[in-house]
């Protein structure tokens, strides 16, 4: 669910029968609930104007979601590494990495051990 680029992630809660939901993708928390499908798409664009409102109020930039851009540091050999293993693939370095990256996070995703913040 998406509202002004921000977006929300879904849960129910079983205890409290009530619909949960954060703001994904920024550095600040913002939550919301509600106890059906509407007033929860409500709460959640009043949510994200409340945020917006409190960050204008404090001068300050609210966060953004992420822009795809990461930026990465490691060893130079591990650097050197990479660069060969993209060259053997006839990749570029950022090719290669995306390739990597979905690859370890596609495994995580498969992987029952891995706990995930609901």
């Amino acid at each position: 669910m998406q509202y002004k680029g921000y977006t929300a992630s879904i849960r129910f809660e079983e205890d409290t029968k009530l619909l949960a939901g954060e703001v994904i993708g920024i550095a600040d928390s913002v939550f919301f609930e509600a106890d059906n499908v509407e007033s929860f798409i409500q709460a959640f664009h009043g949510a994200v104007d409340e945020y917006l409102a409190f960050c204008e109020e404090e001068g300050r930039e609210p966060n953004r979601p992420f822009n795809g851009k990461i930026l990465f540091r490691c060893d130079s050999g591990l650097h050197r590494a990479a660069v060969q293993a993209a060259e053997a693939k006839n990749l570029t370095l950022n090719q290669w990495l995306i390739k990597a990256i979905s690859q370890q996070v596609e495994r995580e995703a498969d992987d029952p051990v891995v706990v995930r913040a609901a």
